[in-house]
């Protein structure tokens, strides 16, 4: 049971005896949230004037008090019109509601609470006048979260740090309006696995298309935020990535997705030969060793290369990449043949933007997105499973690199 000090439990008796229903005490509490703003600005006023209402101290004083000006706030208590207290010399200025403020800040949070959930504009438009009595337009609602745009671009530029053993790359696509028309963009997200093994995501890059200085002008902007080594990005077959990581992050290993390969090798081919021609590819992918899946990969190209040609082009042009995570072992092999980790953080953020089928701006999406890591951010309190025995790993492997780190 709540515990309620003295004054509040006299309060709380006097509405109780006031009141027969629900209804009655909303409406006495949207009274009395109005009458004590109103005392609240009429103290505020004491304080620049420096003396109370009615005081004699404040004859010949060169200013008092000139009246009332009225204003209709909105709040969680819905639409209330208050008594603005005014000074002839007009210098008074409120703090408590603002001159030109006409929300408290509580509807303010819920509205940004409401649009991190996924809540389109027009939803929150009609959540905010069914349960608060607020009328609150789509534009209105758009101002208000505009005001996070400061907050985004903070995030975006934060310093980072200057190791991440893992980083992982995937894109999302998007559906924004255009010069009166609709376009698809993908919003490339880079999820890194800090030293002590919890999820962070580095930042968020929007583009209609990719390339090697899409790719180079992204790794660039990691590193000028603090980011001085990755020790293996792994990530699907994006165009131009290999060769802007190679640019600025020279010793970073690259694995390319396993799945995402496997997808691209069966798309055409047909129902009747999928399982044979997987279950092959999965004796390459899941060999003990490199030379293993070198050796089951040339038995798949004598009995399929005649066949599916384009299956073994594909593998043969990554292999290099594909093949990075044979030298590990199983942890870390587990942990980075696949995208899952990044894949698995779109999959959370596409619940949260669902409702709003096309987005009027890039910033828009920028804000939706935002909203979102930071809901999902909370969930990342732990590090990753068995993270212990993967970074013990990664130490043996990279044991000149991470020990100038901690000499540096």
């Amino acid at each position: 049971m709540t515990q309620l000090n003295e004054k509040e439990m006299q309060l709380a008796a006097l509405l109780s005896e006031e009141c027969a229903n629900p209804a009655e005490l909303t409406a006495k509490l949207k009274s009395l949230f109005a009458g004590a703003l109103e005392k609240m600005l009429e103290g505020e006023m004491d304080d620049p004037l420096g003396y109370e209402k009615n005081s004699v101290l404040g004859n010949n004083s060169g200013n008092s008090r000139n009246g009332y000006g009225k204003k209709t706030v909105k709040s969680e208590w819905g639409e209330s019109e208050i008594n603005v207290p005014r000074d002839r010399n007009g210098t008074f200025e409120p703090q408590v509601i603002e001159k030109r403020q006409t929300r408290t800040d509580d509807i303010e949070t819920r509205i940004l609470a409401m649009y991190a959930k996924g809540m389109s504009n027009r939803d929150i438009e009609d959540h905010l006048r069914d349960i608060y009595g607020v009328e609150a337009s789509p534009s209105l609602i758009s101002r208000i979260t505009d005001k996070i745009m400061p907050a985004v671009a903070e995030w975006q530029s934060r310093p980072l740090d200057p190791v991440y053993p893992i980083v992982f790359l995937d894109g999302i696509v998007f559906k924004v309006r255009k010069d009166s028309r609709v376009i698809n963009k993908c919003l490339y997200s880079v999820l890194g696995i800090s030293m002590d093994g919890r999820k962070e995501i580095l930042g968020m890059w929007l583009s209609e298309n990719e390339s090697a200085s899409f790719w180079t002008t992204i790794c660039n902007e990691l590193k000028n935020r603090g980011v001085e080594d990755i020790l293996i990005a792994c990530r699907d077959n994006l165009s131009g990535f290999s060769t802007a990581i190679e640019t600025v992050f020279p010793k970073t290993e690259q694995q390319l997705c396993v799945i995402h390969q496997i997808r691209t090798s069966t798309k055409y081919v047909p129902y009747k030969d999928i399982k044979p021609v997987m279950a092959d590819l999965k004796r390459v992918y899941g060999a003990p060793t490199l030379d293993d899946a070198a050796y089951r990969l040339e038995e798949f190209r004598e009995k399929w290369g005649k066949k599916y040609p384009q299956i073994l082009k594909s593998w043969d042009a990554n292999w290099s990449e594909l093949s990075t995570y044979f030298k590990y072992p199983q942890p870390v092999r587990t942990l980075i043949y696949t995208t899952n980790a990044v894949e698995g953080f779109h999959r959370m953020l596409r619940k949260y933007t669902k409702t709003k089928t096309v987005y009027p701006t890039d910033d828009s999406i920028r804000k939706s997105v935002f909203l979102s890591i930071q809901e999902i951010s909370k969930k990342w309190s732990m590090p990753i499973r068995d993270w212990g025995i993967i970074v013990g790993q990664l130490m043996v492997f990279f044991e000149d690199r991470l020990q100038q780190r901690k000499v540096s």
